[in-house]
């Protein structure tokens, strides 16, 4: 039995000591923090994490621990599934706060666990290896649920009992903060709906309104409104907007395959593993070229009438929105290719 201590001044320690256990002094403060060092300090091929106050029973991971001999990676303990005594949750925890993390989770990964932020776990060496976890916080709970789910381990899940801790003061756990670094982290470790989700919808907003103005001429009636050139602006802000937030998701993906936290399948994967620096030259400079062509017919209608009065400040927008993109995607290219490890292609093994 290990016990990771990060600065506890109540003296548990040589408590500890006295029964046999032995205490892992852990520099950095955190309930993350102190799970990895407590890990990295075992010496088993199957590890149980808990906490040290006495709201679970360490007799149910038994079962869980058989699960791990019987080919699981991880065992979650669930809650929800078991029992949680009188005053063991908040209210606002209990039917909010972890039923509203975990079913996010769910919908982020492919995975059935109930009850994503149990104290009480299972795992075997292997995965803690694989998983490669640095969360130092409460998100570390999160982080480890993710993570097995994303790399496809096998994980299964048993009811346990919450009791009321005996810690005998104030839980470290805010529940707002850290509810919200659960949220944040659970969208870094997953980022498609964070970056192609607004960059789909800010793509066909910009494209949209565009064609609309370009096609119309004075006010145009779009989705029910009357709208004009200022509209223009708007629509390349959001069409920029989408580019650059798209090739910031796909940069994150790279960056995920490369340490190992995802496997290199599904459409990016096969996208990456055929994609090369010079696709995304040839691809920007084609795009840039077009609106600087774009531009260029403006230009020249409006010189050719001999500087007369010009009014073709709809299609102007789009040829330099057009050009700013071309330029986003050229040296978005680069930096792939910086992320993937300075190569000209891109794939992510």
């Amino acid at each position: 039995m290990i016990v990771a201590d990060n600065g506890s001044t109540d003296g548990s320690q040589e408590i500890v000591r006295a029964g046999g256990a032995r205490v892992v002094d852990i520099p950095e403060r955190g309930y993350g923090a102190a799970l990895i060092g407590g890990f990295q300090a075992a010496r088993g091929k199957y590890l149980v994490m808990g906490d040290s106050d006495c709201s679970y029973d360490f007799v149910e991971s038994v079962p869980m621990v058989a699960e791990l001999v019987n080919g699981a990676d991880l065992c979650m303990g669930s809650r929800f599934k078991g029992e949680i005594r009188d005053g063991a949750m908040p209210w606002k925890n209990r039917y909010i706060g972890n039923p509203a993390l975990s079913a996010i989770l769910r919908s982020l990964v492919k995975t059935n666990v109930n009850d994503a932020h149990c104290g009480l776990r299972a795992l075997t060496r292997d995965a803690f290896t694989r998983m490669q976890l640095t969360s130092t916080g409460m998100e570390f709970a999160s982080e480890m649920v993710l993570k097995a789910a994303i790399m496809k381990l096998d994980i299964a899940e048993l009811p346990v009992t919450l009791s009321p801790d005996k810690r005998g003061h104030a839980p470290h756990l805010n529940p707002w903060r850290d509810g919200f670094r659960h949220l944040f982290f659970m969208l870094m470790l997953c980022p498609a709906p964070l970056f192609f989700a607004p960059a789909a919808a800010l793509f066909l907003a910009g494209l949209s309104v565009l064609t609309a103005l370009i096609l119309g001429g004075g006010m145009v009636e779009f989705a029910g409104f009357s709208i004009g050139d200022h509209w223009a602006v708007a629509a390349s802000a959001f069409l920029i907007l989408s580019v650059q937030i798209a090739c910031l998701g796909l940069i994150a993906f790279a960056q995920a395959f490369r340490d190992g936290i995802r496997l290199a399948d599904g459409l990016l994967g096969a996208f990456l593993k055929n994609s090369a620096l010079h696709h995304w030259l040839l691809s920007g400079t084609g795009v840039a070229l077009l609106g600087l062509v774009w531009a260029a017919t403006i230009a020249g209608g409006w010189i050719s009438s001999d500087f007369g009065s010009l009014d073709a400040i709809r299609p102007l927008i789009a040829a330099f929105t057009a050009v700013v993109m071309g330029v986003q995607i050229v040296f978005t290219g680069f930096l792939l290719s910086i992320v993937t490890g300075n190569r000209l292609n891109h794939s992510p093994v």
